[in-house]
């Protein structure tokens, strides 16, 4: 048996055409993480360091992809007690990870420290350089 649809038929006939696509975009859903540390210089008010800690609860922002307009981030996590912190479950491609700074230029200001990743296999592990910021 044959259907043909006339114009204006389909109308009696509703249906969907989906289109799928292999390739996986940066984000979850894949086998890599990506881990690294935070270390807090303490300010002695005249330029110097005053000290260092890792700083607990610490806010590491990631954007998935490598485009510089994409400027909002796509998940978060803190950093452990000892200033460690880790995205699990990653895809290939890049990613920007980037932690706020106090900004010593501005009074009450603060800055953007940021690093840019690419993961390139499946089930790699990246250790990030440890963001230094100021407190």
């Amino acid at each position: 048996q044959r259907i043909i649809l006339k114009p204006g038929a389909s109308d009696n006939y509703p249906f969907v055409l989906a289109f799928s696509s292999c390739k996986k975009v940066e984000g979850p859903g894949g086998s890599s993480k990506i881990s690294g540390s935070i270390i807090a210089q303490i300010d002695d008010g005249f330029g110097g360091v005053a000290g260092t800690y890792s700083p607990v609860e610490e806010d590491v922002y990631i954007i998935y992809g490598g485009d510089a307009e994409d400027t909002y981030f796509d998940d978060d996590v803190k950093t452990s007690f000892d200033g460690s912190f880790e995205f699990e479950y990653l895809e290939k491609g890049t990613y920007r990870l980037f932690v706020y700074s106090k900004d010593n230029t501005v009074f009450g200001g603060k800055t953007v420290v940021m690093q840019e990743v690419e993961i390139t296999e499946k089930k790699q592990t990246i250790e990030l350089e440890p963001f230094i910021i100021w407190k």
